[in-house]
């Protein structure tokens, strides 16, 4: 699942090197975090938020394998 988020994030920012997932997991729920450089961060929310709304929407999909639920946090 990181390489899946890294794969769909890296090419929207200018500074691919700085992309970083880190996974949180417990009971009933896995937390992805996705960390970029500060100046990369309103590439990945988008207008509106329209862009990481796609991207959760695929992250969410992806992890119903898992019978856990899902979220991603931008930061």
């Amino acid at each position: 699942m990181k390489e899946l988020i890294k794969t769909i994030v890296e090419p929207l920012v200018d500074d691919a090197n700085a992309v970083e997932v880190t996974v949180r997991e417990e009971d009933h729920k896995i937390v992805y975090h996705l960390h970029v450089h500060e100046d990369d961060v309103g590439k990945v929310i988008g207008k509106n938020g329209r862009i990481a709304k796609s991207i959760r929407t695929v992250v969410y999909a992806a992890g119903m394998k898992t019978g856990k639920k899902v979220y991603l946090d931008i930061m």
